[in-house]
């Protein structure tokens, strides 16, 4: 699936469970809405305040499984790093 600002929402988590992170990150409760599965990515950002294009790079990172580094933050602060077993 090829992510764009006219990509649903309720399609876009259905189908790509690493992306409700990205949505939760943002404050972002999209699961569940009602109007989930008339909304799409651009009405979403638009609805909470997000910047679109910035958006659209976090969810394409996390199809990708890119995550952040530890010293890179989102609104819940830095990402804990995996403690090794031991």
């Amino acid at each position: 699936m090829i992510v764009t600002s006219d990509t649903v929402v309720n399609e876009l988590m259905s189908a790509h469970r690493p992306t409700i992170p990205v949505f939760l990150r943002h404050r972002m409760h999209c699961m569940g809405c009602p109007i989930g599965h008339l909304h799409t990515v651009a009405d979403a950002c638009t609805a909470h305040g997000v910047d679109l294009a910035a958006f659209l790079c976090e969810l394409h990172a996390s199809l990708a499984g890119v995550r952040r580094g530890p010293d890179e933050q989102g609104p819940e602060g830095p990402i804990p790093a995996a403690v090794p077993p031991g």
